[in-house]
């Protein structure tokens, strides 16, 4: 094969496996091992442009101007590492002020390590421009490094946009008890949902009640953020108010699938024999299933998964009438075998007592919640993180997104 065309594989491959990492970073069926094996196929391609030098970087370069935001990933990777005015110019003025372009290129800068990226972290935190500011707070809460009294600049910035990432950055850096409640009013009720959200996401984790009723009003099937609110607020409520609101959610065909999400947030397992029923129905079978594993820690992968149901569909067909193009939520979850799952919740049902919240078959604690971080899968340790976080309201959130090669050293400094 032509040296040229190996050097194009390694930017196309190099795009795609950002893209896959991108999904996979939530995924429930991926783990920390799996991650691990994606990041070194990613930067064994980044490491074929490096050493291609200006070959590499000119195919990179050219990938910037396709349609496809993942392009950006592997030339900002090259551009930050080589620090040069040019090829970060090239970098910039693709990017532009695109919103969703911005994500490949701050996780190029969460890619490298802090020390390489800190001068480019600290020339967008300083800039006039309120998008290169925004980066530049996403780039330090990424990589949980304090960017001191920028963040604190960023926490009343003019533009919503930056205001509501250094809001949402006070929760993952461990600095939202800092957050006044009456100086966060303002933001409570800002037009922006950006800014509210971000302020009432933070100052729950750092143990806020109030702001619990805001991010419940953010619980909603038309918002982007309903999920993350209700994992914040539900975390945060006393059981017997989450337990009356997870049965509000349930009564509303709206709303009834976050319901079931919230069951698994909840962890009591009370919940268990409505999960079993809510798994007879197709569109909810596999997120009930999810929320059974969250709750008592069985692997229905390995233990109890059935066949799709025949005739189900969900997500884009290829039937011209029907115009549902969105994808299916639950594609990497497994089927549950409703009758296998209830036998073995009648025969061991007595050993998960109500009224305890569990998490993966074992009550809440630290200990447990650390392990999670080590073995599970990465929804379930973004819930560990979450968890631990709450407990410890000066602790960064854990970035379960981290590179992988990154994340051990991070552990060790729970």
């Amino acid at each position: 094969m032509p040296i040229n065309a190996i050097v194009s594989q390694f930017a196309e491959e190099a795009a795609f496996l950002w893209f896959l990492r991108s999904k996979a970073v939530s995924a429930p069926h991926f783990s920390l091992r799996d991650l691990t094996e994606l990041d070194e196929r990613l930067e064994a391609q980044i490491d074929g442009l490096r050493v291609a030098g200006d070959a590499g970087w000119a195919l990179c370069r050219d990938a910037l101007q396709g349609d496809h935001a993942e392009g950006v990933f592997p030339a900002a990777v090259l551009a930050f590492e080589n620090g040069k005015e040019t090829p970060i110019g090239d970098v910039m003025n693709a990017v532009s002020h695109d919103q969703g372009r911005s994500r490949p290129l701050i996780s190029a800068l969460g890619w490298l390590s802090y020390e390489k990226a800190q001068p480019h972290i600290k020339a967008f935190l300083t800039d006039e421009s309120s998008f290169h500011r925004y980066i530049g707070i996403a780039a330090s809460a990424i990589h949980r490094h304090d960017p001191g009294l920028h963040l604190n600049k960023a926490a009343s910035d003019p533009s919503p946009l930056v205001k509501a990432r250094g809001l949402r950055a006070y929760g993952e850096l461990g600095r939202s008890r800092e957050l006044d409640l009456s100086g966060l009013r303002d933001d409570l009720t800002a037009d922006d949902d950006g800014v509210r959200f971000s302020a009432a996401w933070s100052a729950t984790l750092a143990g806020n009640t109030e702001t619990v009723e805001l991010l419940k009003s953010f619980v909603i099937p038309e918002s982007h953020q309903k999920e993350k609110a209700l994992n914040a607020a539900l975390r945060r409520m006393e059981l017997t108010n989450a337990l009356s609101w997870q049965k509000s959610l349930s009564k509303s065909e709206d709303t009834i699938r976050l319901a079931v999400i919230g069951t698994g947030i909840i962890g009591d397992s009370l919940f268990v024999p409505w999960l079993i029923e809510q798994m007879n129905t197709p569109v909810l079978a596999r997120v009930a299933g999810e929320s059974f594993t969250m709750i008592t820690g069985v692997d229905i992968a390995l233990e109890m998964e059935d066949a799709r149901p025949d005739g189900f569909e969900a997500g884009p067909n290829d039937d011209p009438r029907d115009h549902n193009i969105a994808m299916d939520a639950d594609e990497d979850l497994s089927w549950p075998n409703v009758e296998s799952i209830s036998a073995w919740w009648n025969k061991n049902k007595g050993d998960y007592p109500s009224g305890i919240r569990y998490l993966l078959g074992k009550p809440v604690s630290v200990d447990h919640l650390r392990q999670i971080l080590r073995t599970g899968r990465q929804r379930q340790r973004s819930a560990a993180a979450l968890e631990l976080a709450m407990m410890n309201p000066g602790q960064p959130l854990f970035e379960v997104r981290a590179p992988a090669f990154r994340q051990s050293g991070m552990r060790r400094n729970l």
